[in-house]
């Protein structure tokens, strides 16, 4: 059993930054790809960003490009998620996955999710 718990989500300003963590319960942390997804208000769950086990390559949504940076540290069992210049169409419920897998070009969620922490973000 992996569980994974996020923190770090608020209220934000358009054009701030927030930082958000998962931690994860597991011994098995670095064995897994890890990502973010996200489900903004009257839309579908959405791939956002993912990293593999090492935290030496990722990949990301070509909304976040440039903007977001996913890393982890598997000493401490933790995924990041640093957003900078934040827009309202950011505004989601974030969700930490663990293994996200790839089907053709597109990333998919894995068996593992967080609770989800919300990212308002304010015009």
């Amino acid at each position: 059993q992996v569980q994974l718990v996020e923190s770090g989500g608020g209220l934000v300003q358009a054009g701030g930054s927030l930082r958000l963590s998962c931690a994860a319960s597991g011994r098995t942390f670095s064995n897994y790809f890890m990502g973010w997804f996200r489900q903004a208000p009257g839309k579908g769950r959405e791939f956002v960003a993912v990293i593999n086990w090492s935290g030496d390559v990722t990949y990301y949504a070509d909304s976040v490009k440039g903007r977001f940076t996913i890393y982890r540290d598997n000493a401490k069992n933790t995924v990041y998620l640093q957003m900078n210049t934040l827009k309202p169409e950011d505004t989601a419920s974030y969700y930490c996955n663990g293994d996200p897998r790839r089907d053709g070009n597109r990333w998919v969620s894995g068996l593992y999710w967080g609770q989800g922490t919300q990212v308002p973000v304010s015009s």
